[in-house]
């Protein structure tokens, strides 16, 4: 008794959708008026196949309306519009249904049972559509975050990519390049989850040992603080701020003060210019300690390091005894009887200007590993 009302009821649903969803407001020509026509005419089909049906296999016309709800997703339009016509549909399927029904001398508890089954039809319906809108979500995410990925590989390889290469893969990610932007390096395997934690404008990738994030502007005022907070829990560096074709110097620079660090924390590469610069040459750095520490070498191993810490904090403390006794935890006299031996060792190089330099840097070189 239904079927024949359905080609009716089809005209009658789009031309309702046409005028009563602003979205949909718009000539039913070509694949657009194709596709509403099909999608509604296909629910209507389906639901008098399953009105009444008690059988449990899954229905393969489910993929039209999964597939309805990615489409809307692609064409930038909220999901909100594809729901607003399913239930404008059901009501008008109701009505016209209803209309049809009592014509035919339904009983009134058959047509509640219509009632019930075409809106319970349209929540399955709809459900099926939400499920592909956040399948098309996911995707979509899954994409950008791939191209951001690639992005900031670009920007940090060595050697540097072509600038014009960069600009059309921040295009493509949809990020624009800031003016400048800072290098994050920090032990882990999730460039994605470490981006997120530092913000929506910050792209990462997977960078040895770990992972690197691109901070734009990471100079801003109270933007330090707000990376120290999120990476309080990791072993963390962030190199200098630079010009966005200059982040792979800053990835490298935030890469080598991470081997500074002995735990969780963020270490800034600004804070530490001069051990990385005795690190950038270690061979030599390590040849001038031994070269201007020798007259140690006659020492014990215990007075070696009692003297070592002696001479770093007299040379620190501008040779002021009390001040130098102060910061060892000794005796004023204590401090006489080490520099004594130390004038012993050192002679009169303790008096000039270029020695002492050469001895502070010395005292600064990492030991042997």
């Amino acid at each position: 008794m239904l079927a024949p009302q359905l080609p009716a009821v089809a005209d009658e649903i789009i031309a309702a959708i046409s005028e009563g969803v602003p979205d949909y407001a718009r000539p039913l020509e070509g694949p657009f008026g194709r596709g509403l026509r099909r999608g509604v005419e296909e629910a209507l089909r389906r639901f008098l196949d399953l009105f009444g049906s008690d059988s449990d296999e899954p229905d393969p016309r489910r993929e039209i309306y999964v597939e309805l709800g990615r489409g809307e997703l692609r064409a930038g339009r909220p999901l909100e519009a594809l729901l607003a016509a399913y239930r404008l549909g059901a009501r008008v399927a109701w009505r016209r249904l209803a209309d049809a029904g009592e014509q035919a001398g339904l009983a009134p508890q058959t047509l509640y049972r219509l009632a019930e089954a075409i809106f319970a039809y349209i929540d399955e319906i709809s459900a099926e559509s939400v499920e592909g809108f956040a399948i098309e979500q996911a995707a979509a995410a899954g994409e950008r975050q791939r191209r951001r990925q690639l992005l900031a590989r670009l920007l940090v390889q060595e050697p540097p990519a072509d600038a014009a290469a960069i600009e059309s893969a921040a295009t493509d990610a949809g990020w624009p390049l800031p003016d400048v932007l800072a290098a994050v390096v920090c032990e882990g395997e999730e460039p994605d989850r470490l981006a997120l934690e530092l913000g929506p404008d910050v792209i990462a990738v997977l960078y040895p040992p770990g992972v690197c994030a691109l901070v734009p502007d990471a100079g801003a005022p109270g933007r330090r603080a707000e990376l120290q907070a999120a990476l309080a829990d990791r072993v963390a560096a962030l190199g200098p701020t630079v010009a966005w074709n200059a982040a792979v110097g800053s990835a490298s620079r935030a890469r080598d003060t991470l081997d500074l660090s002995s735990g969780p924390g963020l270490l800034a590469a600004d804070d530490h210019r001069l051990e990385l610069l005795m690190r950038a040459d270690r061979p030599l750095a390590r040849e001038l300690a031994d070269h201007a520490l020798e007259p140690l070498d006659q020492e014990t191993a215990a007075s070696q390091d009692r003297l070592r810490r002696t001479l770093a904090a007299w040379l620190r403390e501008q040779g002021r005894t009390e001040r130098v006794a102060a910061s060892l935890h000794v005796h004023p006299q204590t401090v006489r009887y080490r520099m004594s031996r130390l004038r012993e060792l050192f002679g009169d190089s303790l008096d000039d200007p270029d020695r002492r330099f050469e001895l502070d840097l010395a005292l600064r070189v990492p030991p042997p590993a």
